[in-house]
């Protein structure tokens, strides 16, 4: 039976978009940051004190035209950047087979999967995996 990480808390908290990296940044102000070209906004996520207030400034933002058709790409781009990081591309490839489920108690079915109905297509995950995967191939 393959393991499974599922919900990125505790020894797993690495794995989410919430974590602080070395730059004192998230995988969560960088993604918000994409959806706008809008300096004044994009400077007030960057300039948020926390990812859930990045995210909050991120939920008001002139979206630009593209969004939807590159949000994945962009969350991609996130996930790979953050774990170029050393340490935690050591941490990353320690998950070994492992299921990586975004398990999430809000209800996001898109990046993750709503823990009260099991459901959600768990995209961050699934891109957590594939990096994973692409590590592995590097030298």
């Amino acid at each position: 039976m393959t393991e499974r990480i599922y919900g990125f808390r505790g020894e797993a908290f690495f794995l989410s978009n919430f974590f602080v990296e070395k730059d004192g940044l998230t995988g969560e102000h960088r993604f918000q940051v994409a959806k706008t070209y809008d300096p004044a906004w994009q400077r007030r996520i960057l300039d948020a004190p926390t990812p859930a207030k990045a995210k909050y400034e991120g939920r008001s933002v002139p979206l630009r035209p593209d969004w939807e058709d590159i949000k994945l790409g962009v969350m991609r781009l996130v996930v790979q950047t953050k774990f170029t990081d050393p340490d935690l591309r050591q941490l990353l490839l320690a998950t070994g087979n492992a299921d990586l489920v975004e398990a999430n108690t809000w209800g996001d079915r898109t990046w993750g999967v709503d823990e009260k109905t099991g459901q959600g297509e768990n995209l961050l995950g699934r891109l957590l995996m594939e990096t994973r995967g692409l590590l592995r191939a590097s030298p």
